[in-house]
C-alpha cells in the first residue's frame, strides 16, 4: 500500500515523505515545483528521496484535475494521503490571491474528490495552519477558539480548506484531520521564512526587517517535532464524532511562544555575528504573537514537541552553512 504525500519537494513534505520512507512505506510525492522559492532547493530536497525505490514522484499541480484524474490507477493503492501542497506566505497572499484560491481552495477540492474515490483509503491527513486563528488575543490558542475573522487571504483559505474536508467527511464519510502548524523552522526549511531569511541577510551583511519593532511572540516549531506530528496524526483516523462525522483539527506548535528578539539573538550567537536590524511597523495580515494549546494533540495524538529554540536554530544554521559551502 501506498502513502500519497503532496507537496513533496516542500520544507515539511519532504521531511515526512523521508521519514515515511525510513519506516518502510511506499510513498508517491506529487509538487509542482513552482517558482515562488529557488527551485534548486526543492531540487535538492527530492534528491534526498529519488535515490530511495519506494519513492515515486509526479511533476504536477494538484490543482490539475485532468492530472489527478489520471493517476487513477496509482491511487487505487493510496491507503493514506498527507496533503501538504500549499501556496505557502502570509504577506504573498495580500498581492496575489487567485494564486492562493487555485492552489489552497481548489487543490484541497481536487484532492478530496480523488480521496473520496480511493477504494483503499483509510485517512486524508492536511496542513492548515496557526494563521486561523487571525487576531485572536486569548492565548495560548485552542483548537475550540472560534476562527472566522481571518486577517490575510492565505488564513481565509486555509479556513476554506478546513471546511470543505469536513465537508467530505460528512458527505462522502472521507475520514480527514487537519493540522493547525505553527511557525515551522529547520533544515531544508523556506527562504521566505525567519530563519532562513535573517540568517541569509547576517552572513551577507544586509539588515534584516524586525517587524512591530520586535515587539513579536511566535510558538516556533521544529520541523522533527512536526514530522512526528503529522506520522501520528495519520496513523491515527479520525474517529466519529457525536454526529458521525470523521474529521478533526489539532494543533502542532512547540507549546511556547518566544520573544521574536530571543530568536534573532540565537542566531546571532550561533553564526557569531551580529545583525544590523531595520525596525519596522506591523506589516498587513500579521499578527503579534502566536501560542499553541496542544492538550488536545498530547491526548489523542501522543504529540510531545522535544526541541527548544536554544536547540534547533543552531542545526538550522549548521545546515545553512553546509547547504551554501560556507566554512
Amino acid at each position: 500500500m501506498t502513502i500519497l504525500v503532496t507537496g513533496a519537494a516542500g520544507f515539511i513534505g519532504s521531511h515526512v515523505a523521508l521519514a515515511l520512507l525510513e519506516r518502510g512505506e511506499e510513498v508517491l510525492g506529487i509538487d509542482n515545483l513552482n517558482s515562488y522559492y529557488a527551485i534548486a532547493l526543492k531540487q535538492a530536497r527530492l534528491a534526498r528521496l529519488t535515490t530511495n525505490p519506494h519513492f515515486h514522484f509526479i511533476k504536477g499541480d494538484i490543482a490539475d484535475r485532468k492530472l489527478i484524474e489520471e493517476m487513477g490507477d496509482a491511487l487505487k493503492e493510496v491507503t493514506g494521503v498527507v496533503h501538504l501542497a500549499a501556496q505557502a506566505g502570509v504577506r504573498y497572499s495580500i498581492e496575489n490571491p487567485y494564486t492562493y484560491v487555485d492552489t489552497n481552495v481548489m487543490g484541497q477540492v481536487v484532492l478530496l474528490e480523488a480521496a473520496r474515490r480511493m477504494p483503499n483509503l483509510q485517512h486524508f491527513v492536511y496542513a492548515s495552519s496557526s494563521s486561523v486563528y487571525g487576531n485572536n488575543t486569548k492565548l495560548p490558542f485552542s483548537v475550540d477558539d472560534r476562527v472566522d475573522t481571518p486577517v490575510s487571504v492565505y488564513a481565509a483559505t486555509k479556513k476554506a480548506a478546513e471546511m470543505l474536508s469536513y465537508c467530505y467527511a460528512h458527505l462522502h464519510r472521507v475520514p480527514a484531520t487537519g493540522l493547525r502548524f505553527f511557525t515551522v523552522y529547520g533544515p531544508w526549511g523556506r527562504p521566505d521564512m525567519a530563519a532562513y531569511l535573517f540568517t541569509d541577510a547576517i552572513v551577507h551583511g544586509r539588515p534584516i526587517r524586525v517587524f512591530n519593532g520586535g515587539n513579536m511572540r511566535r510558538d516556533f516549531t521544529y520541523i522533527d517535532d512536526i514530522v512526528a506530528g503529522v506520522l501520528a496524526a495519520l496513523d491515527h483516523p479520525a474517529p466519529p464524532d457525536e454526529s458521525g462525522v470523521r474529521h478533526r483539527v489539532f494543533n502542532l506548535g512547540n507549546n511556547n511562544t518566544e520573544e521574536l528578539m530571543r530568536y534573532i539573538a540565537i542566531i546571532e550567537e550561533a553564526l557569531g555575528r551580529k545583525a544590523v536590524m531595520h525596525m519596522e511597523p506591523m506589516q498587513p495580515g500579521d499578527v503579534p504573537a502566536t501560542y499553541a494549546d496542544i492538550e488536545a494533540s498530547r491526548r489523542e495524538l501522543g504529540f510531545e514537541p522535544k526541541t527548544p529554540i536554544e536547540v534547533g536554530l543552531p542545526r538550522f544554521v549548521q545546515w545553512y552553512k553546509e547547504y551554501h559551502g560556507l566554512s
